[in-house]
């Protein structure tokens, strides 16, 4: 792999790391760990959430030919797997992992996060990656965007029609 490519996603992997570990640091100041059953809760949605962060960021690195990272957006729409029940299981992920850790740690600060972090996605994702990914990929995205919902997972994939 060429040294410009891993070190593209690399530097990616600074989004998560800044949503899931920096801002939850800077906001809460006071980390308790009360074992209970909204531990465990926390425990299974955080464990989920960055289980599919991972087989969602590799996807769009295989299949995609890009990164996480809006400067460094896919190539190929990518619309397998999770993509085939919701549009944005990255961040849908992402915002699983932040309940977890809300719920771990007993954390309202964190779970206001997750709030902010949900309202700002949804307003980057109807101002600018939906307009983008519709004139990067036309038709292709425009089916897949009438088919797949941005935020609630549909039960059955969708499959593109051949």
């Amino acid at each position: 792999m060429p040294l410009f490519s891993l070190t593209k996603k690399l530097f990616s992997l600074a989004l998560p790391v800044t949503v899931l570990v920096l801002v939850p640091l800077a906001v809460e100041s006071r980390w308790r760990v009360r074992v209970d059953i909204e531990f465990f809760v926390g425990v299974l949605l955080a464990a989920a959430g960055l289980a599919v962060l991972a087989v969602t960021a590799s996807m769009l690195f295989r299949v995609g030919k890009g990164t996480i990272a809006p400067w460094s957006p896919t190539r190929t729409l990518v619309v397998s797997g999770f993509y085939r029940h919701v549009r944005n299981p990255m961040i849908v992920a992402v915002l699983a992992a932040l309940l977890g850790e809300s719920l771990i740690f007993h954390s309202v600060p964190v779970f206001e996060w997750l709030i902010v972090f949900f309202v700002i996605n949804n307003i980057y994702f109807l101002l600018s990656e939906e307009p983008g990914l519709a004139k990067r990929f036309g038709d292709e995205y425009l089916e897949y965007k009438r088919n797949v919902p941005r935020w609630v997972p549909r039960f059955k994939p969708w499959a593109p029609k051949s």
